[in-house]
């Protein structure tokens, strides 16, 4: 195993990045009993700044480690292509419109659902916001699915005082069900997207060998949690009757949507499209909500770190994968995918030359099936907590329960994505 010493040290510091996600809680607690440097401990407690602190210090360690030529030649030749797809389209699908008619989609459903099941309707939204949400994330990319579904979430559960067992256990089945819900089609899940031109994966493969496993999962985990919280779920109040959303108005906001997914891999176009949607928001403010640029904005930054950081770890990551078989690698990149982003992971494996289809299915299946089990594992994770993060404790998401209450939505994909 080969490496330079700014290698080891980029590795170094990319550990002490992961272990700092799991303490940013304690440093929101500290902020409360050291308010002298409450700023600070609180800047430390934000999980989307983890990465793009680290990665700061990653350049600057560069930068004395050789010269600030080399730091600055590295950090221009990493893509940014996905932090900026997620900042663009955390905006559009967060905007009022968009969640208006996502929400009048999912209450249409919810009616027919207790009209035939005799169900209440909390407990109905929940699961087609648990389900429905994340397979439509083959469409609209998972960050546009994880923002819907957040936002939803927020409405129906979040806003409500819920206990932990419920705040946790909705987010580790969200999570998850958006990990595994783009993988219907080859452009919409990152970690699918890194590697379906390399390998040659079109939507038609991608469905014919996922598309049937990732829906059986996500209906489990869906239900799963819906029985386990339907009793501390709270029915949404009847509100009074609010002006009609115009047609034109959703119309103008899905054209913009599908812009930025259709060229989610042309940053110019797709920033222009964001730019020229905010002048419109501003020019007709009236069937607007305040745009959430900065959830988007640390959601963007969070993952630009990832980049700048992941770059640096091929030296180890590659070589274990190469030594793996198929069944190896599916629990391997599941696990690996727990400490580095699954994209990232994804494209190192593409780089292997010479490995089976089975070593190309199982290193993509346990990469998605993974990809709930941290912050960090799925690229969208980051717009998830951004969105409910001030609904928890001391206004943080505590990495440990998270990976707790993502262990059994996990355990259910593995076994549906194996025995299938």
């Amino acid at each position: 195993m080969n490496f330079t010493p700014t290698e080891l040290g980029a590795s170094i510091i990319f550990a002490i990045a992961v272990l700092h996600t799991f303490c940013t809680s304690y440093f929101e607690a500290l902020a409360k009993t050291s308010p002298k440097h409450s700023g600070l401990w609180h800047l430390l407690g934000e999980v989307e700044i983890v990465f793009g602190f680290w990665a700061a210090i990653l350049i600057i360690f560069m930068w004395l480690a050789n010269d600030l030529s080399t730091a600055k030649d590295y950090a221009n030749h990493r893509n940014f292509t996905e932090p900026l797809f997620v900042f663009a389209i955390m905006v559009v699908a967060g905007s009022k419109p968009v969640l208006n008619i996502a929400s009048q989609i999912l209450h249409g459903l919810s009616k027919m659902m207790q009209s035939v099941l005799h169900t209440k309707q909390a407990p109905t939204l929940y699961f087609l916001i648990l389900s429905i949400t994340p397979l439509l994330g083959s469409l609209i990319t998972e960050p546009a699915a994880m923002t819907l579904a957040a936002f939803l979430l927020r409405d129906l559960v979040y806003r409500h005082k819920c206990s932990n067992a419920l705040l946790y256990g909705t987010l580790g089945a969200l999570f998850v069900n958006i990990s595994i819900g783009g993988t219907l089609t080859n452009f919409a899940a990152p970690p699918v997207l890194m590697v379906a031109s390399t390998w040659g994966w079109s939507s038609a493969f991608m469905f014919a060998n996922f598309g049937l496993e990732s829906c059986i999962a996500i209906f489990i985990n869906a239900m799963a949690a819906t029985l386990i919280f339907h009793r501390q779920l709270i029915e949404p109040e009847i509100k009074a009757a609010q002006s009609k959303m115009p047609v034109t108005t959703t119309f103008i906001h899905l054209l913009f949507l599908a812009g930025i997914v259709g060229f989610a891999h042309d940053p110019v176009i797709f920033m222009w499209l964001l730019l020229f949607f905010i002048g419109y928001t501003t020019a007709y403010p009236k069937h607007q909500s305040p745009l959430i640029l900065r959830e988007a904005l640390l959601v963007g930054f969070f993952l630009a770190g990832l980049v700048v950081l992941g770059g640096l770890q091929g030296w180890w990551l590659q070589p274990i994968l190469e030594n793996m078989s198929p069944t190896a690698v599916f629990y391997g990149s599941l696990a690996l995918t727990a400490i580095t982003d699954n994209a990232a992971l994804t494209y190192l494996g593409s780089l292997v030359s010479g490995t089976s289809p089975e070593f190309k299915l199982a290193l993509v299946g346990g990469a998605v099936a993974g990809g709930g089990l941290t912050v960090i594992a799925n690229a969208p994770n980051p717009a998830g907590i951004a969105i409910l993060r001030a609904h928890f404790p001391n206004t943080a998401v505590s990495a440990g329960y998270l990976l707790l209450a993502a262990l059994p939505p996990t355990l259910v994909t593995i076994l549906v994505y194996r025995l299938m």
